[in-house]
């Protein structure tokens, strides 16, 4: 685990910007994770100069050479990081919202006439927007699974039940990113494959990418999208990976084009460069926690480490260390989804009843701990509105951040729940 060694604790924290003073506000407690992960420092520096880039892709010069080997570099390490190998496509887009618009529009594009599309309750409004636009566009009903409000997840069974051989698409949230509870993708797929062999299942990773390995072979996935500023990269882009037989599909393409070309215009060199930066912190970290060579394995290393890292704050954050009580046992305190570690990746959204969900976030701002509120808006209601809740508030780490920094938020919590008389 990564807090068991302090000098390694201080190395990752080091390769962030920002981790421990905000540049505006000054020291804080960064627990705003879920809504975009701080920034490596490697991907600030690269961003810079890849804006400072005045060459073209495609050239016959040595600086549009340069750009082409960033940009090649840049596509296998996107591999590298899906564990893809050989198979299907990896592009990049506009944003992982677009990317998962553009992958389900081509499924249903694609998929035979007639059917049904089949997702879930717990998705995010990105692939759920997708989905609704599609199916009322091919004329397919659209099956909606409906999660477990208890866990915050959905479970692979309730997929069964609703699953008929005319299914044509399928979309699967891998993580909540209100209820921070993961989805068993692989064993779901399993089931589709099992009564609708040819259905096209299209992934939304944005929440999970960051706190766990991405296998796209052995989710059986069609297509899988990610944010990178959701994974110590930067905003600007998103990026996707489609099956040989998505991407054989018919797509708004250049007309006399490669026909395996997901891509529309130039897209900027940096963004290929800084998820290379992204695999290469990956790359260290697994080096520094494991003995593994092979950089898959050192990749899937770091993956195991954080997650370990993550589930150990969590443990604090619920349960607390030695004379701080955790929200668990905080009076007044409501979890979204439960107090259950195992399968809860990075996030704990709770309503407090002693304060409201604005108010106590801006206890906890005036305290240097930075947290979100969620509001039963068309964000979160899937998840808020059955619990009925109005709104609820976010508290998400990563691997990066401190048991110190845990016990600093639940003694601002404890401040919050038992307010002076």
């Amino acid at each position: 685990m990564i807090a068991a060694n302090p000098d390694l604790l201080e190395a990752v924290r080091d390769r962030f910007a920002h981790v421990a003073v905000c540049p505006f506000e000054g020291p804080r407690v960064f627990f705003e994770n879920a809504g975009g992960a701080l920034r490596l420092k490697s991907v600030i520096e690269t961003s810079a100069a890849h804006a400072g880039f005045p060459d073209n892709q495609g050239r016959d010069n040595a600086a549009s050479k340069a750009l082409m080997d960033m940009i090649a570099k840049g596509k296998s390490d996107m591999r590298l990081f899906f564990n893809a190998g050989d198979a299907g496509a990896v592009f990049v887009g506009e944003s992982g919202t677009e990317v998962l618009f553009r992958l389900i529009r081509t499924a249903a594009l694609a998929a035979p006439a007639g059917g049904v599309m089949l997702g879930s309750t717990l998705e995010h409004p990105a692939s759920f927007s997708a989905m609704t636009r599609w199916s009322e566009v091919t004329g397919r009903p659209l099956v909606r699974v409906a999660h477990d409000d208890a866990t915050g997840t959905v479970e692979p069974e309730a997929y069964r039940e609703a699953l008929t051989p005319d299914v044509r698409v399928v979309s699967i949230i891998h993580t909540s990113p209100v209820t921070g509870m993961a989805v068993d993708v692989p064993a779901i797929a399993k089931l589709v494959r099992a009564v609708a062999p040819n259905a096209l299942i299209i992934v939304d990773g944005i929440q999970h990418a960051s706190h766990g390995a991405v296998d796209v072979l052995a989710c059986d996935a069609d297509g899988y999208a990610v944010s990178p500023y959701k994974m110590f990269s930067r905003h600007g882009y998103g990026v996707g990976w489609a099956s040989a037989r998505l991407t054989a599909a018919a797509k708004e393409q250049i007309v006399g084009g490669p026909t395996d070309a997901w891509e529309l215009g130039t897209r900027d060199s940096g963004s290929y460069a800084t998820f290379s930066d992204v695999v290469a912190y990956l790359d260290w970290l697994g080096g520094e926690v494991s003995e593994a060579t092979d950089p898959r394995a050192r990749i899937e290393a770091a993956a195991e480490a954080i997650a370990d890292q993550e589930a150990a704050l969590l443990e604090v954050m619920l349960h607390g260390a030695g004379n701080i009580s955790g929200l668990v046992d905080l009076p007044g305190v409501t979890l979204v989804g439960g107090p259950r570690i195992a399968g809860r990746e990075g996030v704990v959204s709770l309503k407090l009843e002693a304060m409201a969900s604005s108010d106590l976030v801006q206890h906890l701002q005036q305290r240097g701990i930075r947290v979100h509120i969620r509001k039963n808006d068309h964000y979160s209601g899937n998840v808020l509105g059955p619990l009925g809740m109005d709104d609820c508030v976010r508290v998400s780490v990563s691997h990066y951040n401190t048991v110190a920094e845990v016990r600093q938020f639940l003694t601002a919590m404890q401040e919050a729940a038992a307010p002076p008389v």
